[in-house]
């Protein structure tokens, strides 16, 4: 006698099971695990000059950064330069002095060279790295007249490298909302803006207070941020500009002629009125926006950390929270994602070649007590 055939389903349904839940394990008894793909490189940098901003600021950052590393240190102090490089990786063959700095070339492990300089070294030292093969990444102001930005951006093209001018905030996170929120009219069209940024200077003798290193006073070191953000949060240039300049008479800090303090004003195309502090006398830190429905504002604005935003809206103060992010990080990051992808800087060398041209006009209006016209 032949025994009955049991069908599969009869089968699976005797134990239990289902077609779709054999199904299911066939499939996950072929698929293969993923594995993870090799990690993506980080494009190195080498960091020229290790005053303050590159030891408490820039070197650590690094930690932070996806897509980039640092590779080189150039210092004209070779026990720094040795301590750091130990502290952060760097091999003795990553080392230079201003004086071999041109080698630079030959060192396959640096892509992008990040010039932290006094002011007026910047266009010397970005023509030079550019002359090497290499991208540059420059401190702001981007030099200290229009005439050495047009030098440099003429350089990198001749290259064909990529010039970015390091304003940290454009890639902040709460300076970037502020940006959405004034170009998206969230609250209506902005009408006023308020920037201020200031901070009381100390040693005499330090190079920002010297004019020839400097180019100027507060305006081309921290008031160069007011400017910025007047700007980016118009989203457009100013065509008339006024300006009124004060420096306490017989402070040392000021004998070699750089400016305490200068307010100045700036009129956009749209109408958009903008009122700017500089000093180096007072502390200031505070971005405005003034809308039709409503004020938004960071206080602080241009710190490197603990930035804070209100919209105020009538009686009411509403606090808006972002997370934080390693600013230094973010902007070396960009440049990197830049040099991959073969992209244009958020913050090419135009962009500081327009702020240096509106700064000229703020000293002008400042000496002559009249509004400097610039061209649309």
């Amino acid at each position: 006698m032949r025994t009955p055939t049991t069908s599969r389903r009869q089968f699976l349904q005797a134990t239990g099971l289902s077609v779709a839940a054999t199904s299911l394990a066939g499939v996950r008894a072929l698929a293969q695990p993923r594995l993870p793909g090799p990690p993506e490189k980080k494009l190195g940098f080498a960091i020229v000059g290790l005053g303050s901003l590159s030891i408490n600021q820039i070197l650590p950052a690094f930690a932070h950064c996806r897509h980039a590393r640092v590779t080189a240190l150039v210092s004209g102090d070779a026990a720094k330069a040795k301590t750091l490089a130990t502290a952060y990786g760097v091999p003795e063959s990553g080392l230079y002095s201003y004086d071999t700095y041109d080698r630079l070339k030959d060192n396959p492990d640096v892509d992008i060279v990040y010039v932290v300089l006094p002011n007026s070294m910047h266009p010397e030292y970005t023509v030079r790295a550019h002359t090497a093969g290499k991208h540059v990444l420059c401190e702001k102001p981007m030099a200290n007249t229009p005439q050495e930005c047009e030098t440099m951006i003429a350089a990198a093209k001749a290259a064909g490298k990529k010039l970015m001018i390091g304003y940290r905030l454009r890639y902040e996170p709460y300076n970037m909302a502020m940006i959405r929120m004034a170009r998206e009219q969230e609250f209506g069209k902005p009408k006023v803006i308020l920037c201020e940024a200031g901070f009381s200077i100390g040693d005499p003798k330090q190079w920002r207070l010297n004019k020839q290193l400097a180019g100027g006073g507060s305006l081309m070191d921290i008031g160069i941020y007011a400017l910025n953000a007047a700007r980016y949060l118009s989203g457009e240039e100013p065509v008339a500009i006024n300006a009124l300049s004060y420096t306490t008479p017989g402070d040392v800090r000021f004998a070699d002629g750089v400016e305490e303090t200068i307010n100045f004003q700036l009129r956009f195309p749209s109408g958009i009125l903008a009122n700017c502090v500089s000093s180096y006398g007072v502390g200031l830190n505070r971005f405005r926006v003034h809308a039709e429905k409503a004020a938004f504002q960071l206080e602080p604005a241009l710190s490197y950390s603990d930035l804070r935003m209100q919209v105020i809206r009538g009686g009411t103060v509403e606090l808006r929270s972002l997370p934080e992010r390693n600013q230094f990080a973010l902007e070396m990051d960009h440049m990197a994602e830049c040099v991959k992808g073969n992209t244009e800087p958020r913050t090419p060398g135009e962009e500081g070649l327009k702020d240096l041209r509106a700064m000229m006009a703020i000293y002008e209006a400042a000496k002559t007590g009249k509004t400097v016209t610039l061209g649309a």
